[in-house]
């Protein structure tokens, strides 16, 4: 079957007796998926909250109790990258063998790796299939618009969006003193409102000045929760990369402020250090870089691109889904896990197998989904220049990109 497109080219069609072209394309069944209920970052405030003697919020996942409780996200810090490094970050690394149930091991983030995604998934205790932040750009289905959720472009009233209550607004109304002490222009964001509002926001420029105020804020009262971050770590991985002198000044940076936040805590209180996706660096070459905007084979029947380059939402022209599947399923082969819509929430991509997605998520999620496996990414030179440019990306499936730690220092 082919079905024409108004530029007068037409779909190649799919090949059922095999795949003469290349490679047996890689089965998204057996890609590895996120760790949903035991042992995720959507667990991790649960589990605290659990411990600070909050009912409600028990999972398999568990961590052993404490008054007071501080995270310190630290974006792009990936457990595979920070266990390549341990001359760069000895601190971190140094916490790396807890014996603590749940700490010094890693937990993996959810699907796509990314951090609006991630924020989402931490501040709200609940998987993407329920938040509904499932990609950095992703259809809007009531404008038919790509939403970016990072930079919320075009704008997209929030409690709509995302209309779940945060964990720290409920720790606030549980009594207790919930805190967030991050750069001030995120005080406003929507973002910040619908993955990480509740208690107080402060903000600090300076990140010196901002450990020092989180630790502040851990010892201000019996029982406190405190959320910190540090943005650029990712900001050099995807400029330089993660196999560059500038990520390793960043990451050397992150262990000292790690380090200064964990020598100021008070008595009865746990530092959990964690990060929102890790990262893997794209070689540029063609072979690595598929090219949607000059590719017409991955053009064909997709009406709108979404997701970024190591995650991709494709969205089918009406009656073309099942072309679009098999034909990025050929041409992208062992470099993805290509999979429909139907698929991915049923391999437990976007949550825990078996649990589906809420009504108003499933049609955000492309019709067809494409998690990149190895060091390729598919960019869209023309129409996504700045994210097409960078070298060190993330967003898919791979234990570089999923796997993040939770380190603990507790006193």
């Amino acid at each position: 079957m082919t079905f024409a497109q108004p530029g007068g080219w037409e779909v190649p069609p799919s090949h059922p007796g095999g795949w003469p072209h290349g490679p047996v394309p890689l089965d998204p069944s057996l890609a590895p998926a996120p760790r949903y209920g035991t042992g995720s970052l959507s667990d991790l405030l649960p589990a605290a909250l659990t411990g600070l003697g909050l009912p409600g919020h028990e999972r398999a996942f568990a961590l052993p109790p404490a008054d007071r409780v501080c995270v310190f996200l630290i974006d792009g810090l990936g457990w595979e990258v920070l266990r390549a490094h341990p001359s760069v970050a000895p601190f971190l690394t140094s916490l790396l063998p807890s014996s603590n149930a749940g700490a010094g091991k890693p937990i993996s983030v959810g699907f796509p790796s990314t951090t609006a995604t991630s924020l989402a998934s931490l501040g709200t205790g609940l998987p993407p299939a329920a938040h509904g932040m499932v990609g950095y750009r992703v259809l809007d289905p009531d404008s038919g618009a790509l939403m970016n959720q990072l930079r919320w472009e075009p704008w997209t009233e929030p409690s709509r969006w995302q209309p779940h209550p945060t964990l720290f607004v409920r720790a606030d109304g549980a009594g207790v003193a919930a805190c967030q002490v991050s750069a001030p222009h995120f005080e406003r964001t929507p973002l910040t409102r619908v993955a990480l509002s509740g208690g107080t926001f402060l903000g600090r420029s300076d990140p010196w000045e901002r450990i020092d105020e989180a630790a502040r804020r851990i010892a201000e009262a019996d029982r406190t929760l405190v959320y910190t971050y540090y943005a650029e770590l990712d900001g050099a991985g995807h400029r330089f990369g993660i196999d560059s002198e500038e990520w390793r000044a960043q990451l050397s940076r992150v262990d000292a402020l790690a380090q200064r936040l964990a020598e100021r805590l008070p008595p009865r209180a746990v530092l959990y250090i964690t990060g929102d996706h890790g990262m893997v660096d794209v070689p540029r070459t063609e072979e690595a870089r598929f090219d949607f905007d000059h590719d017409w084979e991955l053009r064909a029947g997709v009406a709108q691109l979404g997701g970024e380059g190591r995650a991709r939402h494709l969205y089918a022209v009406p009656g073309a889904a099942a072309d679009v599947h098999a034909v990025w399923r050929e041409v992208l082969a062992e470099d993805a896990w290509v999979a429909t819509r139907d698929e991915a929430v049923a391999l437990g991509w976007f949550g825990p197998p078996g649990t589906g997605v809420e009504a108003r998520v499933g049609p955000r999620i492309g019709d067809v989904v494409v998690a990149m496996s190895g060091e390729a990414a598919v960019i869209a030179s023309e129409t996504e220049p700045r994210e097409s440019a960078l070298i060190g990306m993330h967003g898919s499936l791979t234990p570089a990109e999923q796997l993040v730690p939770l380190l603990e220092v507790r006193t």
